[in-house]
């Protein structure tokens, strides 16, 4: 069927309309505070929205129905250990962030343990960060490709210099605001994507319901003691629970919303309720997955690969308007989170490196620098999204994959200085060098699933770090 006048059109003002909407907040900031932390002033609702759009991507909404069409909703088990990692940070890491006026996850590490230690943790958070963003904005080339004909190339730029556009100008501010918008169109657009498949596909969801049982797709469930499955109980509730710790916990792109909120306790909420909504929403993906499957009942090997399953479905099977709505919310999750990964990047490059050397810069200027690091880091990520052209399979899982090797060794560092008294920089430092390096062989010389990879490496930095604290502290006594 493809895209007609209206689909086009619709998807035109949403573009035009977020990046307007974005454009408001660029007169209200005049500080660093304003810039990277909205002055302190979020309402924690606005937060746990942000936090559910900052964490949700096009991967998500793309490869989610892609991995369910491929297997089950197995995959909601590792959503429950995202459960169980939130009610983690809020009673281990939250009260640590809000003893002080902290602007990054790593000014904590720098007060616990020394300016090296915060160095390398805030330099792995740009590396990782910036290449699992690349990967995330490469996901949007394969929907805009698809519903609009242009160059995947073409797709990549115009995404990200909209997104830029009200990034560069309003801050934390302008990125939060418009993730809400933008949650709700992606939200409310899948609901309609949800509603139209089940129209379609003949006898309605009892045929699904019959089909899917048949198939296996409903099964939620796996108990099966096998460390080498991806998606069992125990990986999603354990490898879930460590990836959100370290996710929500150490990463700046989370902890510089939880920062923003009016109190801890606002934050401890927002952070709490982003786990409902989460759970919803990832819930709603699968049953995407699920329903097409009973829609199409061919594999996913037809489509080239499953994660064009959902934008085919949409561009060649929705009515006119609906589809251009869906368009358009597969491009909201995409800007919000390509927004988050803008300013956290830029917020880190500033206070945890630049504003350490040269702390006597006017406010008025390091505005200014704030806003062309957010254009050197759009620059980052449009590279590394051209280079992930064609050598990226499953995308939700590479980006995963990608995350995970070094958040193993940020969790372990942070643990380190908020569990124990007695780790020291050194230690600690040892410990990172340690469980990052087995982080990368697993991840590049095994086939243990990405799942565990966050728990392996936490442990081993733990260990390690510890052990060798109370070695070089023996040693110097």
């Amino acid at each position: 069927m493809g895209l007609d006048k209206l689909d086009l059109t619709i998807i035109a003002i949403y573009l035009a309309g977020i990046t307007l909407f974005g454009l408001r907040f660029r007169k209200r900031q005049r500080s660093l505070r304003d810039y990277f932390l909205a002055d302190r002033n979020i309402p924690w609702w606005a937060i746990a929205l942000s936090i559910v759009a900052a964490e949700t991507s096009t991967l998500t909404i793309i490869s989610i129905p892609g991995l369910a069409y491929d297997t089950n909703l197995t995959f909601l088990q590792v959503v429950f250990g995202y459960l169980v990692g939130r009610v983690i940070i809020s009673f281990v890491l939250l009260p640590h962030y809000f003893r002080g006026d902290l602007y990054t996850a790593y000014e904590l590490i720098e007060r616990r343990f020394g300016k090296k230690l915060r160095s390398l943790t805030a330099g792995l958070f740009l590396v990782t960060r910036a290449a699992a963003e690349g990967v995330r904005v490469y996901a949007v080339s394969i929907v805009v490709a698809i519903a609009l004909g242009t160059g995947e190339i073409t797709s990549i730029a115009i995404i990200t210099a909209l997104t830029l556009i009200y990034t560069f100008e309003g801050g934390l501010a302008a990125v939060i605001w418009t993730d809400v918008v933008q949650t709700v169109i992606y939200i409310g657009g899948t609901l309609v994507g949800l509603f139209t498949i089940l129209h379609f596909v003949p006898g309605g969801w009892p045929a699904i319901q019959a089909l899917a049982e048949s198939a296996g797709k409903l099964q939620v469930f796996d108990f099966t003691p096998d460390l080498w499955k991806p998606y069992t109980f125990w990986a999603g509730l354990v490898g879930g629970a460590f990836l959100t710790t370290a996710s929500h916990g150490t990463d700046q792109l989370i902890v510089q919303r939880l920062l923003a909120a009016r109190s801890q306790r606002q934050s401890v909420i927002a952070l709490l309720s982003s786990g409902v909504a989460v759970l919803f929403q990832f819930t709603l993906f699968l049953m995407v997955g699920v329903m097409l499957f009973a829609f199409y009942r061919a594999p996913s090997a037809s489509f080239g690969r499953a994660d064009r399953i959902y934008p085919t479905f949409i561009v060649s099977q929705m009515p006119h308007g609906i589809s251009g709505l869906l368009i358009a919310a597969i491009l909201a999750a995409a800007m919000s989170n390509l927004s988050a990964a803008l300013n956290s990047l830029s917020s880190s490059s500033m206070i945890d490196f630049y504003l350490r050397r040269m702390p006597q810069t006017d406010e008025r200027r390091r505005l200014q620098l704030s806003r062309l690091a957010t254009l050197f880091w759009a620059l980052v990520l449009f590279a590394l999204a051209v280079l992930s052209l064609h050598k990226v399979e499953r995308v939700i899982e590479v980006g995963l994959q990608i995350a995970s090797v070094a958040y193993g060794a940020m969790l372990g560092a942070f643990l380190l200085g908020v569990l124990t008294r007695r780790a020291n920089q050194n230690g600690a430092m040892l410990g990172m060098l340690c469980g990052f390096t087995i982080e990368l062989y697993i991840w590049l010389g095994t086939s243990i699933p990405w799942t565990w990879y966050v728990a392996i490496g936490t442990v081993v930095t733990f260990a390690v770090g510890y052990a060798a604290s109370l070695v070089l502290q023996a040693s110097n006594e």
